[in-house]
């Protein structure tokens, strides 16, 4: 079984920052590649960033320039640091990790936490 907890969530005003974590637990061998989703209230989940094996990374093009994706493979731990954040943002964020699992390889979605930007 493998767990993502995810933490950093919260509520803060237009042009503040907010950084989110995602550390991985359980029956997981390393951590090479995630991904960060969001919800806002009343969409569809769409894509934020990712981060490649080759620490490639990719961005939608609404936080590019803001949204910044890391990992730490060693922590087997992943972050996404927003700023600049706008209303729009407002949202739950869920991270993403693709774990191998015998001969499968699997996806786990963390359980999501709320950003909220507001005035």
């Amino acid at each position: 079984q493998v767990d993502l907890m995810e933490s950093g969530g919260g509520s803060v005003q237009p042009g503040g920052s907010l950084r989110l974590s995602c550390e991985a637990s359980g029956d997981i061998v390393s951590m090479n590649t995630m991904g960060w989703f969001r919800q806002p209230p009343g969409k569809e989940r769409e894509r934020v960033a990712t981060i490649e094996s080759d620490d490639r990374t990719n961005y939608s093009d609404s936080v590019k320039g803001r949204f910044t994706i890391s990992i730490d493979r060693a922590k087997k731990m992943g972050s996404l640091q927003m700023n600049n954040l706008k209303p729009e943002d407002t949202a739950v964020y869920f991270c993403v990790v693709p774990y191998v699992s015998g001969s499968q390889t699997k996806v786990k979605w963390g359980q999501g936490t709320q950003v909220t930007v507001s005035s």
